[in-house]
């Protein structure tokens, strides 16, 4: 028996489903398409069983995504991963298109008034006792979706578009940027020590952020140190102002140009990060990436910056053969192992700390976890003993150093020291 249907909104929303242009990737996903899937079982006639199947296996995904069929469009609008946006960012509009995300809105806000009892109510005519089978639903968040994708237009600068949308912090997969979910990073605020090096990220990322002239930064210096956390903790507390970090690993630097050309109408700003950056003699990934800071036709856009850390200043590593030869030969080897790191706009120096330094920040990060505190009569002396365990504590690792000054705070916290 071929399904008559009584709510001509269904029957026009089928048909929409599949006419969706602007969000053409949403209608093929895998909830719109259940949707559609089962107003067609039903024009069609579709024995119970299968019915009843198609709605659990719908109902099963829009519980995945959280169990409100609304919010998921309402991600859909936000995270604005679309043909639109990506002509609007490029000012490339047509009235055709515009006319195309009104209707796409449109089929959007019927979908977003569609409620689990509508399809009960459809297919109760096809399944006896449909009452008594007690059909799971599913809640659908009423939301306004022209008001809701024009909001976003307006804030694509800072809270971003598509996966960028969805963090501060990406890395590379498949030669993609992906999110970094849960990224593991420090507050401005908890870092300790490094004013002046710290004051120059800050000063330099806030540039960028605001969309005045920034340099690319390099920051070299001893091993936990605080280099990359500096750089992350810069990229996170100018996020809300639009800023957002890719690393790149050292063997994914000829990505860069590719990713860049992707990203150079956006009005969100970008920190290209590379962690550990050091390069063997002969190594193709040393000639593109100066290529790129020398800003050649693969070089970067104006919203994107590359910070890398290091722990060599030269960024070169040399072989004793190397440093063999005669005069005009080494001053080659030396001009070409400097070419590089000095075509970084900022290079900032980050040592090991003195021991007054280092002491600094154990106390101040043993204040932080509770360790101490200034109101206990004996902080004195237990501050006295806790510098002595950490100074113990540097000369069994590799020195005095912020990363040595946490780990040794972290142990003493679980009694393991």
């Amino acid at each position: 028996m071929k399904w008559k249907m009584k709510d001509k909104e269904l029957n026009i929303l089928r048909k929409r489903l599949k006419s969706l242009t602007i969000f053409g990737d949403f209608g093929a996903s895998i909830i719109p398409e259940g949707i559609y899937e089962l107003l067609y079982a039903l024009e069609e006639g579709m024995e119970a069983d299968s019915l009843i199947e198609i709605y659990s296996l719908l109902t099963e995904e829009i519980y995945r995504a959280g169990g409100d069929l609304g919010l998921v469009i309402r991600e859909e609008i936000d995270s604005g991963d679309n043909i639109y946006v990506e002509k609007y960012l490029q000012d490339s509009l047509t009235p055709e298109m515009e006319k195309a995300l009104e209707q796409d809105l449109s089929t959007l806000q019927s979908l977003s008034k569609l409620e689990s009892k509508d399809l009960i109510k459809a297919m109760a005519p096809y399944i006896s006792d449909i009452d008594k089978l007690g059909l799971p639903s599913w809640k659908n968040t009423k939301i306004n979706c022209k008001e809701r994708f024009r909001k976003m237009l307006k804030t694509v600068g800072t809270d971003g578009y598509g996966i960028y949308s969805k963090g501060i912090m990406f890395k590379i997969e498949d030669d993609q940027p992906v999110p970094v979910l849960n990224a593991d990073y420090q507050t401005v605020d908890k870092l300790y020590e490094y004013e002046r090096e710290r004051r120059l990220v800050l000063k330099n990322t806030e540039a960028l952020a605001n969309g005045k002239v920034a340099s690319n930064v390099l920051l070299y210096g001893d091993a936990g140190t605080g280099k990359s956390t500096t750089v992350k903790a810069a990229a996170a507390y100018y996020g809300k102002k639009g800023v957002r970090l890719i690393e790149f690993r050292k063997d994914q630097v000829s990505l860069i140009p590719q990713i860049a050309e992707t990203l150079a109408h956006s009005p969100l700003k970008f920190i290209f990060f590379i962690d550990d950056l050091t390069f063997s003699s002969n190594d193709q990934d040393y000639y593109a990436l100066k290529g790129i800071l020398e800003g050649n036709v693969s070089g970067t856009a104006p919203n994107i910056l590359i910070y890398a850390t290091s722990n060599r200043r030269h960024l070169i590593k040399e072989s004793r053969s190397e440093r063999e030869g005669d005069d005009i030969h080494l001053n080659d080897t030396l001009q070409e192992t400097l070419s590089l790191s000095s075509r970084f706009g900022l290079t900032i120096t980050f040592g090991k700390p003195e021991k007054d330094t280092y002491l600094s920040i154990v106390e101040k990060l043993a204040l932080e976890q509770g360790l101490i505190s200034k109101k206990d009569r004996n902080y004195d002396k237990k501050l006295e003993e806790l510098f002595s365990a950490a100074e113990a504590f540097a000369i069994r690792v590799n020195g005095r150093s912020p990363r040595s000054a946490k780990q040794f705070v972290v142990l003493a916290g679980n009694n393991i020291n």
